[in-house]
């Protein structure tokens, strides 16, 4: 057999490059001296002559010469004779077309198994390589599309949708110009719940509209964010009366009843096959479709293995779709791809199609960065929560003592043995005492009085909440598993039921493995019940939740993307609510996983993790002499790894290949008897039944333990964080406004008027007094300080008169509305009759200085508790005249 190495170039170009340029639809023929390029179409022509030598194909197409191919042996990189290819584009002087001095606009350099390609109409055109050579129709459609036109057009048209924010036309603009500028690939970094894909079906139509792009792909990694997009596409209304989907065809691939809410219209667009696999320049639309999907119909079934968790579409074939069905890609949530195997596929996938391609993310990593280059914007979190487009958060650390040290058991301790295979318990009595680390809670033994603490803690910050709101918050937990028998997830649902008393459907468990788990999540986002969730990663990406006010982490994270992702639940205002002013973050492991990712940014240098080798690859890299000291050691560790998970079967059927099944005494000795005898000790190795062993070797099964009687002590600690991410613990936070309170007595007015000047006391004082504590560095907004003057105080809902006086005099009482209003109310009408009319008045100003602790004549024509009884003129004339005087008594004893 020919080495790779020693293969010519004339071999290369028969064996390689000739099958390649056939796939593409061109006809290699030879030149024939005489016969002139307007006998050609279609066809490559061999050794074709310029002034400047002779090009080893000519791409001819109705008698243009439009590309020009260089070939090279498979040793050589393709890339740098790409100036070759150049070279004999300047010399075909007969060609019509002469682009700065280049008479052939298309070049290509390959070796058979890499292809390089410039266009070279554009001095900012940059080299590139791509996955097949571009058929006939390809290179005629390029040549008649004038880009330059389309950008000028795109960057002029003015960009004021009603429904845009600022930043998200910024994003526009960023994409824009960075298209004008010839980039092929870019990164567009926004928080999660910015709107991501509004400020993308914007985007597509200002790009179809101006002719930059006609074939667009969307791009998605699960079919419920497939269907969310659709219905962006079907909502959108770029002109008016004219809905997206009226202007520009949509299509999709095929759904499922449950990706749509039950009353929701279910009629996809399924995508003609033909605009796959036959581009025409004609056709405008944009195709939503899955990762998946995509890589089956571009590489077959067999690709996508090991991507995700994701249903296969049964409809989905492998079809020849050339490389340029699409002139522009988005790949949504592009940071996906945890190991180099997703990884894999991602840019397989991409990298098929030559098209501009635009990944989206809230979470760009190391590995999305390489691939896309440049980040063209970015819109921040902290930006986002300073704007009023997100909320912020808080955290409460939860102390468990299991979380963080793990169980301990005693002798005589009773524990139940779960077998994970089929479930079956068995009840036993420790003989000996036990000790599990923390880091094999939950996936070796459980500690129901854990999760049961757990939970109780988070319970009595809901209703606290509920107190505060009126409303029960949405919580959102994050198990450690759902694995069958051992579940995590279950073993909450299960306690949280008993722990809420709110009944069977209050608490729910959305995990790949539940019934329809789409319809799940939405019914957890749009009605009351659920009120509490528990998954895994389900719910950690592409999931809108905005009422979600509670996320609980009882499981360990260390991917800062996931982990982000998964807060990203929390970040957006509320749905069904306007008073949503954050969300409370619960770390179950003290606080260990907020400081972890304390210093996390939108940007991370995160790898993906590796995905493992085959023994049997490692093996063959070792009889390849492939780094083979660097394989001698990873196979070693493959092997004792293989000895502490082997049963005693597993040591039986060993024996038949080494010495007493003693898998770890082989480990320790293979390095030597490799240097010894490196065949003979190979030829073992290479053996396909050995090497079949030692994947599906029987393995010991590992009971799980319900530690029934292990006791865990639980506390929690609230933590408050700033704009920046400071965090404060409740104590320090008040002396920081103690602090803030007396060193601006003199400066900000509401401070001099509540601690001097109460008669002075009106709603432009407390407007005025609510900015400045907001703009100060520790972000005193009045839900933060209630939170904690009610930790360090036992007060709850303390009113912020309170916390000014009690700041600058420690004495002073604690007060909430009701009890400040009650006592203003007291002070003003005391020896005092009134009228039945006018206590009607003092009932209703009483319920408005509850709830705004200030009051002013202007108030009666705008409240509708006072407007729609008549207003001022009617109140001032039921008080003879007099009420401005009494607001002000009250205005003034409230501020007292």
């Amino acid at each position: 057999m020919t080495k790779k190495g020693s293969i010519s170039e004339a071999t290369t170009r028969k064996e390689r490059i000739d099958p390649r340029l056939k796939e593409a639809g061109w006809k290699v023929v030879p030149f024939v001296v005489g016969k002139p390029p307007s006998a050609y179409n279609r066809c490559a022509i061999e050794e074709y002559p310029t002034a400047n030598g002779p090009a080893d194909y000519a791409l001819c197409v109705n008698g243009d010469i439009l590309g020009v191919v260089e070939g090279k042996k498979l040793t050589l990189g393709p890339q740098e004779v790409l100036p070759q290819a150049a070279r004999y584009s300047k010399g075909i002087a007969e060609s019509r077309f002469n682009f700065h001095g280049y008479r052939v606009p298309f070049l290509y350099s390959t070796n058979g198994e890499v292809i390089w390609h410039r266009d070279a109409r554009h001095k900012l055109n940059r080299s590139r390589q791509i996955a097949a050579f571009h058929t006939p129709e390809a290179l005629l459609e390029r040549l008649s599309f004038d880009f330059d036109s389309a950008c000028q057009k795109l960057l002029h048209a003015p960009n004021t949708h009603q429904r845009l924010r600022e930043y998200q036309k910024e994003a526009n603009a960023a994409i824009e110009k960075a298209a004008a500028e010839r980039k092929r690939q870019m990164l567009v970094a926004m928080a999660t719940g910015t709107g991501k894909t509004f400020t993308m079906v914007n985007q597509v139509y200002r790009l179809m509209k101006s002719g930059v792009a006609k074939r667009i792909l969307f791009l998605v990694d699960r079919r419920a964010l497939a269907a969310q997009a659709v219905r962006a596409f079907a909502s959108f209304e770029p002109e008016t009366g004219l809905k997206f989907n009226n202007i520009y065809e949509v299509y999709s691939q095929r759904f499922q009843r449950e990706d749509f809410d039950d009353d929701e219209k279910f009629d996809p667009n399924v995508m003609p096959a033909g605009y796959l696999k036959n581009p025409k320049p004609g056709h405008a639309f944009v195709y939503v479709c899955t990762i998946q999907r995509m890589t089956i119909n571009l590489f077959g079934r067999n690709a996508i293995f090991g991507l995700g968790d994701e249903e296969i579409d049964d409809d989905a074939n492998q079809e020849e779709i050339p490389i340029h069905a699409f002139d522009f890609i988005i790949a949504d949530e592009c940071h996906r791809g945890y190991t180099s195997g997703e990884l894999s596929v991602w840019r397989n996938t991409l990298d098929h199609f030559d098209a501009i391609k635009v990944g989206l993310t809230a979470t760009p990593a190391s590995h999305t960065t390489a691939y896309f280059k440049d980040i063209v914007y970015r819109y921040e979190y902290i930006r986002a929560v300073r704007e009023g487009h997100l909320v912020d958060y808080d955290v409460v650390n939860i102390k468990s003592d299991v979380r963080m040290r793990g169980v301990f058991l005693n002798p005589g301790d009773q524990v139940d043995y779960v077998d994970p295979e089929t479930g079956a318990k068995q009840l036993d009595l420790l003989e000996d005492e036990r000790q599990y680390d923390s880091t094999e809670v939950e996936r070796k033994v459980t500690a129901p009085d854990s999760n049961r603490k757990i939970l109780l803690e988070i319970k009595k910050y809901a209703e606290q909440h509920e107190a505060e709101f009126g409303r029960f918050p949405k919580i959102l937990i994050f198990a450690a598993n759902d694995l069958p028998h051992t579940s995590h997830c279950d073993s909450l649902v299960d306690i949280g039921r008993d722990v809420f008393g709110k009944g069977e459907s209050f608490v729910a468990k959305i995990t790949g493995r539940v019934d329809r788990p789409l319809q799940k999540i939405r019914e957890f986002r749009n009605r009351k019940e659920p009120g509490v969730a528990v998954t895994v990663d389900l719910l950690s990406t592409g999931v809108d939740i905005p009422d979600l006010e509670f996320i609980v982490f009882l499981r360990p994270v260390k991917s800062r993307i996931l982990f982000e992702q998964m807060l990203g639940r929390g970040t957006r205002k509320g749905e069904h609510f306007s008073n949503k002013s954050h969300f409370t973050v619960f770390d179950c492991f003290n606080g260990t996983l907020i400081e972890y990712f304390k210093k996390a940014v939108a940007i991370t240098a995160e790898p993906p993790e590796t995905a493992l080798r085959t023994v049997e690859q490692i093996i063959d890299d070792i009889w390849n002499n492939r780094d083979r000291d660097y394989n001698i050691r990873c196979l070693v560790k493959r092997l004792h790894r293989i000895e502490r998970h082997m049963s005693g079967e597993a040591r039986d059927l060993f024996s038949a290949f080494i010495a007493d099944g003693d898998m770890g005494k082989y480990a320790r000795e293979l390095t030597q008897n490799l240097r010894d005898d490196f065949t003979k000790t190979m030829k073992l190795l290479r053996d396909k039944t050995f090497q079949k062993l030692l994947v599906n070797y029987p393995r010991v099964k590992n009971a799980f333990v319900v530690a029934t009687e292990a006791a865990d002590v639980v506390s929690s600690e609230f933590v408050i964080r700033d704009p920046t991410g400071n965090e404060y613990k409740p104590e320090d936070y008040l002396t920081a406004f103690a602090r803030f309170v007396k060193d601006h007595k003199n400066d900000v007015e509401a401070i001099r008027i509540l601690l001097n000047r109460p008669r002075d006391w009106s709603i432009h004082a407390l407007q005025e007094l609510r900015a400045r504590l907001k703009a100060a560095p520790e972000y005193f907004i009045e839900e933060n300080l209630r939170l904690a003057h009610e930790v360090r105080y036992h007060k709850a809902l303390v009113d912020i008169i309170s916390m000014v006086k009690r700041a600058a005099y420690e004495q002073a009482p604690l007060l909430n509305a009701s009890e400040r209003v009650a006592a203003a109310f007291e002070r003003v009408t005391a020896g005092r009759s009134f009228t039945a009319a006018q206590q009607k008045w003092l009932d209703r100003i009483r319920a408005h200085l509850i709830e705004n602790l200030t009051i002013d004549s202007t108030d009666f024509n705008v409240i509708p508790l006072f407007d729609n009884h008549g207003g001022w003129n009617k109140a001032n004339k039921d008080f003879n005249g007099k009420l401005s005087g009494l607001l002000q008594q009250f205005n003034e004893a409230i501020a007292a």
